[in-house]
């Protein structure tokens, strides 16, 4: 199988999660720079809701980070360690602004959609924004919610909502979702005798080799896949030589599914098969592709046809 890379519109799943999601794929709804697009609504320029002229706080900022420093114990300054990024907080205000301010209906309208998107919730959902034509999302649920209820919106209709969002995962991920498919490496048919001229060595099927491209300045966590059958699936990024490798066959038709980010393995989308880790593979929430992108090469210790390995990811950015 010849390998292949694409990208693809984003998938109403969340990255790095196959949990269902209820909302359109992220920034599937924006339409124009200065837009934001949050479980299902679009804010921004051309909607009834208004972005305030302060913009967007925490977007573009470094998020605060933990680090592994430590002070020299007989000596000036310390020696650098690792460091972790926390959680991003995002803010914004919003003006509710109806089609018709002297309907109370439409303003209450207006203010009951804005309710309904803005609530408490557990999970995490997608909030995308649109700048100077790059749309980038994060995952992230409501911290703050804060609807005036004054005198102008009263007599009216129009509200302010001061909002902040949450995201325990920093990175802001470009919405486009990038694939690429590798089947194992397969050798070349050689030569045919008697020779003749031009001689001709024949044509590799598959080198077993993927580039995956991370075109943003923060690493990134793909969701692998192998596909059977094969017998003990091994992928190893040649930049890093960092290793996933499980000891495990997989019959035509299984799937055993490593989702980096979240450090899951699981058969066929039901059993935990984290336990098949050989000693020699890393831990997956290290697997990640640096900015600039992995060469990843698939390496099973045997295999049939149709056995593969496909990747998915998207570029992150700080």
């Amino acid at each position: 199988m010849a390998e292949t890379t694409a990208q693809t519109p984003a998938q109403p799943t969340a990255y790095a999660d196959s949990t269902p999601d209820p909302d359109p794929p992220p920034g599937s709804l924006i339409t124009r720079d200065g837009q934001l697009q949050w479980a299902g609504l679009l804010m921004g320029p051309g909607t009834a809701y208004e972005i305030d002229r302060g913009g967007l706080t925490g977007w573009e900022d470094l998020p605060d980070f933990d680090t592994g420093d430590a002070d020299h114990p007989t000596a000036h300054g310390a020696w650098a360690g690792a460091r972790y990024a926390k959680p991003r907080r995002i803010g914004v205000t919003v003006w509710t602004l109806p089609e018709t301010t002297s309907s109370p209906r439409s303003a209450l309208t207006a203010t009951r959609v804005l309710r309904q998107a803005l609530l408490l919730a557990d999970e995490e959902r997608w909030l995308a924004v649109r700048l100077h034509g790059e749309t980038l999302a994060v995952r992230a649920r409501v911290s703050q919610r804060v609807l005036a209820a004054d005198r102008v919106y009263a007599t009216q209709g129009v509200s302010k909502a001061a909002v902040q969002w949450y995201a325990t995962d920093p990175r802001r991920y470009l919405v486009g979702e990038q694939t690429a498919v590798t089947g194992p490496p397969q050798p070349e048919s050689g030569l045919s005798w008697p020779l003749t001229w031009p001689l001709y060595w024949g044509q590799t099927v598959s080198t077993g080799d993927v580039v995956a491209a991370n075109d943003g300045s923060a690493p990134t966590h793909p969701v692998i896949t192998f596909s059977g059958p094969c017998v003990n699936p091994t992928v190893t990024d040649r930049t890093t030589d960092r290793r996933l490798r499980y000891t495990i066959r997989l019959a035509a038709g299984d799937q055993l599914v490593v989702d980096t980010g979240a450090g899951t393995v699981t058969l066929n989308g039901t059993a935990s098969r984290r336990h098949t880790a050989a000693p020699d593979s890393g831990p997956e929430e290290l697997f990640a592709l640096a900015p600039g992108g992995a060469q990843l090469a698939f390496r099973p210790d045997d295999f049939g046809s149709g056995a593969q390995m496909s990747v998915r990811w998207r570029s992150a950015e700080w």
